[in-house]
């Protein structure tokens, strides 16, 4: 087992992995028409479970991939959190100016844009815009780790956009989208099922095995918890791509539609952000976490509200987004370490392999 997990750290096999988990979910998708259920949002599932009430559907059985996928490629990540680290990742103003203002002036306005130039359908249009609100709270972690970047200011970057998000969510939904009513504790909620659960249990793991066996402990671990990460991704995509794998076959042009707006948005995003970061002197492995913090959209955030305050045409496009997010991330990853030694004076990184020189 552990050499398999191993072998998943093979950054030049990835991309087959990527693509046969992605083929695997439209195949179970179409099979089980998983699109004709209402499927039950995570949260909802879990706090079921929590009560004694939960009933193992597959609609209720499905809502659960994402969180388990999610906890899969986070948890990892999070064992690598030095608490020392953190604090440095507070003392660290420019970096963060550059997050914020990347993520509350330029992405909602971005996406909106895009998706009026793109999108013809009102409603996936404003699914798109409904996309771009809000910046990531999970997943870009991960994208940094696998990138060689700051992983401790990612967590930082995170926490702060969970917490901006709750008092900005609704004001930019009415000033994008329009007089809409959601519950913003959906938010919360999400913070600590997607941030801080991996975040007590990866920092828990680290200190007891520090503990037990020192740092050598640790460094015997990350073979193994690496591969976990790869892992957690790779049965995220096969979630992702199951929830609408009958619809990716049936309707192609849809996705093909929101796939343009959206890796545009992502593709901007990032390069422009990373090239600011280099303008400024960042350091690679910060200008790494300030970009992936200012281009990764909290998809779960976006699904929620879709759900819960629209159409199934918008909670639809919402679904569609992380289809596309998820592949063109992995495109970034692979750009940001091709780029390191040319832009920051790095040696090329293998991704899962050593540091950064």
């Amino acid at each position: 087992m552990r050499s398999v997990l191993t072998r998943l750290e093979d950054f030049r096999l990835l991309p087959l992995f990527v693509v046969f988990s992605m083929a695997v979910g439209i195949a179970v998708g179409n099979a089980l028409r998983i699109s004709d259920f209402a499927l039950t949002p995570p949260i909802d599932a879990i706090k079921a479970i929590a009560a004694g009430t939960f009933e193992l559907t597959v609609p209720n059985a499905i809502s659960l991939g994402v969180p388990i996928g999610l906890f899969a490629m986070m948890y990892p990540a999070m064992t690598n959190v030095r608490l020392g680290e953190v604090g440095d990742a507070f003392r660290s103003p420019r970096q963060l100016a550059v997050v914020l203002a990347s993520n509350y002036l330029v992405a909602p306005f971005l996406m909106f844009g895009l998706a009026n130039l793109f999108v013809a359908d009102p409603e996936l249009r404003t699914g798109l815009v409904l996309y771009g609100l809000a910046p990531c709270i999970a997943m870009v972690i991960i994208f940094t780790f696998l990138a060689k970047g700051n992983t401790p200011m990612a967590l930082v970057f995170v926490a702060l956009n969970s917490v901006a998000q709750m008092l900005l969510i609704p004001v930019y939904a009415r000033l994008l989208i329009g007089d809409i009513s959601f519950d913003v504790w959906i938010v919360a909620q999400s913070v600590v099922l997607y941030l801080g659960l991996p975040l007590v249990l990866g920092v828990a793991t680290r200190m007891a095995v520090v503990r037990r066996s020192g740092e050598a402990g640790m460094d015997a671990l990350k073979p193994v918890l690496n591969g976990v990460s790869i892992l957690g991704l790779l049965f995220t995509l096969i979630v992702m791509f199951a929830l609408k794998g009958d619809l990716i076959l049936e309707r192609p042009a849809i996705v093909l539609e929101m796939a343009i707006p959206m890796t545009l948005f992502f593709i901007l995003m990032f390069f422009v952000v990373l090239l600011v970061g280099w303008r400024l002197a960042f350091p690679y492995r910060d200008a790494v976490a300030v970009a992936f913090n200012a281009t990764g959209r909290d998809f779960e955030i976006a699904i929620a509200i879709a759900i819960t305050a629209f159409s199934p045409t918008v909670a639809l496009a919402t679904v569609v987004g992380p289809l596309i997010e998820v592949p063109v991330m992995l495109f970034l990853v692979w750009s940001a370490m091709r780029l390191a030694s040319r832009l920051f004076g790095v040696r090329a990184l293998p991704v899962m392999g050593g540091g950064v020189a």
